[in-house]
């Protein structure tokens, strides 16, 4: 055994770029596999762990105003465990070229529900301090003990900054965590009377027994406040906050299965081809070993323990990569994207296991699969060459005057192929692998590129102004330098489907509506008609929805109890990012549903009148927010942002995959032909030809392989898309020319980098040893 360990040291040495290569297949693999069980498995556990710990509210009522001794009335309900209530205000503060918004909240007391994890100071105690959230104050540069000056219902106020925090209900702010323009503080209920004149509150948490229906809660809440001046409420489920964290653990746990489970795969095939050749390519060392007496299970453990080795190493290569690199990224990119304290992220030794196994035993099944063939012949007939197989004439020898008009050497090149029909298939295979995983890899980043487009081509709107929940827009008066204006409300909803509910949101607007556009799958505009509802086709790939069906949708806000009406199918709409359902105004009064616009969208005639209209609706103390052009384009560059890392790295990783099998493959080609390389520059065949040979054939089976890879990505992309979206996420799944183009020219590159890497090693070829080695 000691002999045979020292051989499979000597035949790696011998091929130490091959040997490399194949390391380096496996270490991607261990690299996205470690890497994104991490992100989804900490992410997920932490998530769970901090809503617990914090208590993040099951329900929030709003009121224009409710007594405390209302707030305990309600605590009588059935379903509640715990309940508090609450002031909360929308502040302003200025800067010398924006302004930003500070949401405000007075802290219950005592505070059980959304209580805040303070990171540095104090919890306010006095009327005149605020505990203001640390990224808010990293973006402005406030310290505790710093003042900070706020104007509450048209008054300015100022705080002192009694501590930092985050809390659990603000773990994502909005689309792009924009800490600039958007902070969060508390205050103490003694301040609730300087501020609104009196000692109220507007907004109830509730905290609901374990396993107790929301929705019937809801209702039962709704019902009791007939005689209060009541609002609207929203479940955790429907917040920004928790739709969002959730959402994106979804999509990490996707990403965690879906690419590994792809990567490994393609690992399992180059690794079977790569074993079965270097097997096949050594049957003479293997006869040599059975004439030395040493056992078939020798031979086959020997065989097996390279690619036992290259699987250790390769696993082992991929998790280091994966905490140096990944790790420190997603945790940057998490840090970004939500305000999670103290949240790390920390690869386990047991992530190891899978690729270390899955690449051993594939490699493993490779060597029993191809050596158990040749352990079988007798030593005599394993040490001898393989018969010559006889060769029958090629359909082109068949053409008169074609064959003699071809070179020499590409007579040689078309001979090798189709007398190894089997050796050039697999090299094929390998090269038809690579070209699907760079399709896939590219396709993907290019998907992400159109999502993020797709933002501001389907909304073209100059700016859009939210309002306060019980306010509508008041369009009687509205500035001279608007060009357009079109009302719209939000509702959310549930698609019934059967037995399945799915949460959804409905959006209401005229069907003149020009500042929304929609489009189906081809790119062709659609529009909103008065007997229909435009369907996201993420709902209707999940549900089986065709135009011209009917839907249910059941509306769940507890003011429409449970309303639900049947709505025919108008049309199928592309919507990439936050896919919503779309109807007009008298479509929804035929099914007897009030519209009461919420928001408001408008287009100003030049962009010197968007400041005088924007300053318009700054002042109107009924809007919540506003949202302009820039904060569309800030959307878009920061959903590329937050994912183009993983796509890239994707990328990167492809084209190491591609590069390892292809040049791995080659290393086997010149191995095998030693002999007929070795004759020809006897014969005194000048090296640049045989180069030429050789790499001329290299090049005709990626292009054979280029050729059958290019319908199969097609549907390997289609598969990955598919496992990769979701009702709340649609991504575009159809390739372009361009980018099978880019992914063809990649291929042929990376062939002709492994050509280059490889002229030394048929300079190298020892004649005399080559032609006499099987005597």
């Amino acid at each position: 055994m000691k002999n045979l360990s020292m051989k499979l040291l000597r035949d790696m040495k011998q091929s130490i770029g091959q040997f490399i290569a194949i390391v380096l297949v496996i270490a991607v693999g261990a690299f996205f596999y470690t890497g994104l069980v991490t992100l989804s498995d900490n992410l997920s556990s932490y998530t769970k762990g901090y809503f617990q710990e914090h208590n993040l509210s099951d329900l929030n009522v709003y009121y224009s105003q409710i007594s405390a001794e209302d707030v305990a009335d309600l605590r009588e309900l059935e379903g509640i465990q715990h309940i508090e209530g609450r002031y909360t205000v929308q502040a302003a503060q200025a800067f010398e070229d924006y302004k930003a918004t500070v949401t405000v909240h007075s802290i219950p007391v005592p505070n059980a529900i959304n209580t805040s994890r303070v990171i540095e100071g104090r919890m306010p105690a006095e009327p005149n301090e605020i505990l203001l959230d640390s990224h808010y104050a990293g973006a402005h540069h406030y310290n505790v003990g710093d003042s900070i000056t706020l104007r509450v219902n048209d008054k300015d106020m100022t705080f002192t900054i009694s501590g930092l925090n985050e809390n659990v209900e603000h773990a994502k702010k909005n689309e792009t965590q924009d800490h600039q323009a958007y902070g969060i503080a508390y205050i103490s209920e003694e301040t609730i009377p300087e501020i609104a004149g009196g000692l109220f509150y507007n907004e109830v948490m509730i905290d609901a027994q374990d396993g107790y229906d929301i929705d019937k809660l809801g209702q039962a809440i709704e019902a009791h406040s007939q005689s209060l001046p009541y609002l609207s409420q929203v479940s955790k489920e429907r917040t920004f906050n928790y739709s969002q964290t959730q959402q994106t653990i979804h999509n990490n746990k996707l990403m965690s299965r879906v690419i590994p489970i792809v990567l490994f795969l393609i690992e399992a095939v180059i690794l079977f081809l790569i074993m079965s050749r270097i097997i096949d390519s050594q049957r003479n060392q293997v006869g040599i070993m059975k004439a030395l007496g040493v056992k078939k299970r020798s031979i086959m453990l020997h065989y097996m323990g390279y690619p036992v080795l290259a699987g250790v190493l390769g696993s082992i290569l991929g998790f280091a990569i994966a905490a140096a690199l990944f790790i420190p990224l997603i945790t940057t990119s998490i840090g970004r994207s939500y305000s999670l304290p103290d949240l790390t992220f920390s690869l386990s030794l047991l992530t190891l296991l899978p690729p270390m196994i899955c690449s051993s035993a594939f490699g493993m099944l490779s060597c029993y699969l191809s050596g158990r063939a040749i352990l079988q012949e007798r030593a005599a007939q394993a040490m001898r060459p393989k018969p010559p197989k006889k060769m029958k004439k090629l359909l082109i020898e068949r053409v008169p005057g074609m064959w003699s008009r071809l070179p020499y050497s590409y007579k040689i090149i078309l001979r090798n192929i189709f007398l190894n029909k089997q050796k050039a298939l697999a090299s094929s295979v390998g090269v038809v692998v690579s070209t699907v995983l760079l399709i896939t890899a590219f396709g993907t980043q290019t998907a992400l590129l159109k999502v993020a487009g797709q933002i501001e081509e389907v909304n073209t709107y100059d700016l859009r102004i939210d309002y306060a929940m019980g306010t509508s827009p008041d369009t009687a008066a509205l500035p001279s330098g608007i060009a357009e204006r079109y009302e719209l409300s939000t509702y959310p909803v549930e698609l019934i489907q059967g037995e399945s509910k799915e949460n959804a949101t409905l959006v209401v607007t005229e069907k003149e509506n020009e500042l929304i556009h929609f489009y189906d799958e081809k790119g062709n505009r659609l529009s909103l008609e008065d007997h229909g509802v435009l369907v996201p086709k993420s709902y209707a790939d999940q549900y089986h929805i065709s135009e011209g069906d009917t839907i249910q949708l059941q509306f769940t806000a507890p003011e429409y109890n449970q309303t639900t009406v049947d709505m025919k199918v108008l049309d199928i709409s592309t919507q990439y990012s936050n896919p919503s359902f779309y109807s007009t105004p008298d479509y929804m009064k035929s099914l007897g549903i009030d519209y009461n616009p919420s928001s408001l969208l408008v287009s100003v005639h030049s962009a010197a009148d968007l400041a005088e209209v924007r300053s318009f609706f700054e002042q109107d103390p009924q809007v919540e927010a506003i949202a302009d052009k820039t904060d569309l384009k800030k959307s878009a560059q920061y959903m590329l942002k937050q994912n183009s890392f993983i796509f890239i790295m994707f990328i990167v990783c492809a084209v190491i995959l591609s590069f390892g099998a292809i040049y791995t493959i080659s290393s086997i080609n010149i191995y095998e032909r030693n002999r007929e390389l070795a004759t020809l520059k006897v014969l005194g065949y000048p090296k640049r030809k045989i180069n030429r040979l050789i790499f001329s054939e290299n090049m005709l089976l990626t292009a054979f392989a280029v050729i059958v890879a290019l319908p199969i990505s097609g549907y390997v992309y289609s598969i990955i898309i598919k496992a990769l979206s979701s009702t709340h996420q649609q991504i575009p799944d159809q390739l372009n020319l361009v980018i099978m183009l880019a992914s063809v020219v990649l291929a042929f590159f990376l062939t002709l980098l492994s050509n280059l890497m490889l002229r030394k090693k048929v300079t190298q070829i020892h004649m005399i040893e080559s032609l006499k080695g099987v005597e």
